[in-house]
């Protein structure tokens, strides 16, 4: 059957005007990215700009030489920066699709239940495939839009901050467009395919969150232990491992649409 996109986006809208009338949605969902991908940059560019002569052969010991080159061979009062706001803060870019996302999906089912609108919501006509896909846009879009203006945000920052130094833009390279618009997106889609079955299954959304944290968590260290090795890589490289995330979370979102029903929502009521 074909998606009935009218009902999908009412829902969708629907959901968005009751997140930002939600305090405690909106005030993490902003606070926390605008810290990690402003001002942390921000101060640690400044920081890095305060050492220039700092060498960084031994930050780049274990990295293969071929990866370590391109910093390697820039002159020396410009390698910490690069370092720093070009390659090590690379884990925020995967922690904030993957904490907006989980916000956002721990209130798509569990958030009608406390407000008590669930009951209009399973009566209302939408198939129940259309309601997940709702569901799953309603947390997906606010994620992507906050981690692309987040990203914009952290590109006039670093540039600006290392422009006294560097006197050129030095971010976004490829791998990071790599990262931005192929990898975060992925990662995004791979934990609102747990949270939203999550969110489902419980009564609350701060139910849904503290149990949420436990299945997101795991993730979040993965894409820290992994972003910074993945803007080191090879561009095909970078592009196949957004393939592999892509592949195990389009997965995880068909088995969640197979197993989703009203019947198993009505249960949890």
């Amino acid at each position: 059957m074909r998606t009935d996109w009218t009902a999908v986006w009412g829902v969708v809208a629907k959901d968005l005007r009751a997140v930002v009338r939600s305090k405690s949605v909106v005030i993490p969902m902003l606070a926390v990215p605008v810290l990690l991908m402003v001002f942390l940059p921000g101060a640690i560019g400044l920081a890095a700009r305060a050492a220039p002569g700092v060498q960084v052969e031994r930050l780049l010991g274990d990295v293969p030489g071929d990866l370590a080159r391109p910093i390697l061979d820039l002159p020396v009062e410009e390698q910490l920066i690069v370092l720093v706001n070009g390659y090590l803060l690379a884990p925020l870019f995967l922690i904030v699709p993957l904490m907006v996302s989980a916000v956002l999906a721990a209130d798509a089912f569990a958030g009608e239940k406390e407000r008590k609108t669930l009951e209009s919501l399973l009566h209302s006509s939408i198939r129940d495939r259309d309601l997940f896909l709702a569901k799953f846009l309603s947390a997906f879009l606010p994620a992507l839009a906050v981690s692309w203006f987040g990203f914009l945000a952290f590109v006039v920052v670093a540039n600006g901050v290392a422009w006294p130094v560097m006197g050129r833009i030095f971010v976004p390279t490829r791998l990071w467009g790599v990262m931005i618009l192929w990898v975060a997106p992925a990662v995004a889609t791979l934990g609102l395919a747990v949270m939203v079955r999550v969110s489902a299954r419980t009564h609350t959304a701060q139910e849904a969150n503290q149990l949420g944290g436990a299945v997101i968590l795991p993730l979040i260290f993965l894409a820290v232990g992994q972003s910074t090795g993945l803007l080191l890589v090879t561009l095909p490289i970078a592009v196949g491992i957004g393939a592999v995330i892509w592949a195990v979370a389009l997965l995880l979102l068909r088995g969640g649409v197979k197993r989703f029903t009203r019947d198993a929502l009505v249960a949890q009521v």
